[in-house]
């Protein structure tokens, strides 16, 4: 067959399988609810024509901008913006989507920096998700909870020793600008290296420099591997800056679903509270206390109440919260921060004065407290803990008086010398965990009063080295660190013959005796 016949027989063909689905093709008609902007605000939007819309819905408007119907009234709703809105205006037509805000979850997440809509920011593509799940969803029943048994160490000496965090536990981190707050979660971080627990951070109103420094110092130390990074920036809607922890908290709860232990930290609520109120105030809610609206209290414990310990019948995963809050003038009895502590199970206080002091990590350990933490505590700690924490209260007890200039007996000057060793050992350099084989070793040495020899400029020294010699216990012995069971004599003397062997050479030489006194002679004008 010559070329124009087969290409004439082709289109016959085509035409025909045409014609066919032309006659087949039976129109069906859907009904779609359709409505008109009548304003737009400082992200938020007011529309009308929608009559079957539900509160939380997703409203879809023109160049692919999503709103959540937030204000359900009779003739009109209140909508909060997801994104840009420069380019919506009055009279935009707007329609339902029929289905509520969800985020996409999966381990095709870990290792990447995302929004809260679940677009990349890292430029490494689109987002390999296995499903997706609603940002607003139920905390998990009370008979599904498990109790809280299993440590979560966090690298950092004087939290797991006198603050301890369990798995499944929300440990509030408090306290004024920039006294530490980031660092202390960050390092929590850092420390679930090879820990089994994956990570979700979420920067909640941040600046983008300050994310990106976070960032790059997760991906230096290897943590991105198994962490995700959730991002609402400061200059973003602030719809955005409200919905972003729930969604986090969503991509968590899929992990700790499957089994897995999860770690969430919220950087920080200070701002997502002020992006609530700005929400409600535009969409004229009435204001409460610190023009705050009345359910500022609910929108944060349901969002920390799906923090938890799963029992067995449903994967035993875990989920633990570490919402971070920003003081203003140390007053923690303000109207967020309270919210906050009565919703947790403890606070990691931050101190300006112990911040300034070069105390680093600044906890103040008398306005600290776990209140869980300390039944999943290893029993290695819980032997050492408990003196160290009341040496330490008493220590800064005393250390006011004695700034008074009185005069101190011999055993108070001895309590003020031990406690200003253990607040030297206590210290920490930011993105240095310590493990907990070095822990034990320094925590140990410290209750015996191993420390209390060497003259405190070089303490730190001395903790150094006492730290690297801790690496050659014995794995038997390392192995019962983490047991349930208390520490046998046998491993207690081999931690302290550790520690006596490589402190040694930090004590002070042993002073020669004085020489004794010449013995008294005639007087000078006695008679011969």
């Amino acid at each position: 067959m010559s070329a124009p016949g087969i290409y004439q027989t082709a289109l016959n063909r085509s035409f025909g399988e045409v014609r066919e689905a032309r006659v087949a093709f039976r129109p069906l008609l859907t009904l779609r609810e359709v409505g008109i902007v009548k304003n737009v605000s400082t992200g938020i939007a007011t529309v009308s024509g929608l009559p079957g819309v539900g509160f939380d819905e997703l409203i879809r408007f023109p160049g692919d901008l999503l709103g959540i119907a937030f204000n359900v009234d009779e003739d009109e709703i209140g909508v909060i913006l997801l994104g840009e809105y420069q380019n919506l205006h009055a009279g935009d037509e707007v329609e339902r989507t029929g289905r509520v805000m969800d985020v996409a979850v999966g381990d095709g997440l870990l290792g990447r920096v995302i929004d809260a809509l679940g677009k990349p920011l890292d430029g490494k593509g689109p987002v390999a998700a296995n499903k997706r799940l609603p940002v607003e969803r139920p905390a998990p029943a009370i008979m599904d909870r498990a109790p809280v048994s299993v440590p979560l160490q966090t690298g950092l000496k004087v939290v797991d020793a006198l603050i301890p965090i369990g798995r499944g536990q929300r440990e509030l981190i408090l306290g004024d600008r920039q006294t530490g707050k980031t660092a202390i979660a960050i390092d929590t971080i850092l420390n679930q290296r090879g820990q089994n627990v994956l990570c979700v951070y979420c920067a909640i109103g941040q600046r983008a420099s300050a994310v990106a420094k976070v960032v790059a110092n997760l991906q230096e130390k290897g943590a991105m591997e198994y962490t995700v990074v959730v991002v609402a920036e400061g200059n973003d809607a602030p719809g955005l800056l409200y919905i972003m922890p729930y969604a986090a908290t969503s991509i968590a709860e899929y992990f700790m679903e499957t089994g897995r232990d999860v770690l969430i930290v919220y950087d920080d609520l200070t701002n997502h509270a002020r992006a609530y109120r700005e929400l409600s105030l535009l969409l004229r809610r009435p204001p409460g206390r610190e023009a705050f609206p009345g359910d500022i209290f609910y929108i944060h414990s349901r969002m920390l109440e799906r923090a938890t310990h799963l029992s067995k019948e449903r994967g035993n995963g875990s989920l633990t919260a570490l919402p971070i809050i920003e003081t203003e003038a140390q007053d923690i009895s303000a109207y967020i921060p309270t919210n906050l502590i009565s919703i947790t199970d403890g606070q990691i206080y931050l101190s300006p004065t112990l911040f300034e002091l070069g105390v680093l990590p600044a906890v103040d350990v008398g306005k600290s407290v776990s209140r869980v933490g300390g039944a999943a505590q290893r029993a290695a700690y819980r032997e050492i803990a408990g003196n160290l924490k009341l040496a330490y209260s008493q220590f800064e007890e005393l250390e006011t008086f004695a700034k008074f200039g009185t005069r101190l007996d011999e055993s108070t000057r001895k309590i003020i010398d031990h406690g200003q060793r253990i607040r030297a050992c206590l210290k920490q350099a930011e993105s240095q965990p310590v493990s907990l084989a070095e822990q034990i070793a320094v925590l140990m040495a410290l209750t015996v009063g191993f420390f209390d020899p060497i003259p405190l400029d070089k303490i730190a020294e001395a903790e150094a080295a006492l730290r690297k010699a801790a690496s050659e216990l014995p794995a038997d012995v390392v192995g019962r660190f983490t047991s349930a069971g208390k520490l046998s004599d046998a491993d207690r003397k081999a931690v302290l013959d550790l520690a006596t062997g490589a402190l040694a050479p930090f004590h002070p030489p042993s002073e020669p005796p004085a020489p004794a006194p010449p013995a008294p002679g005639p007087p000078k004008n006695a008679a011969p």
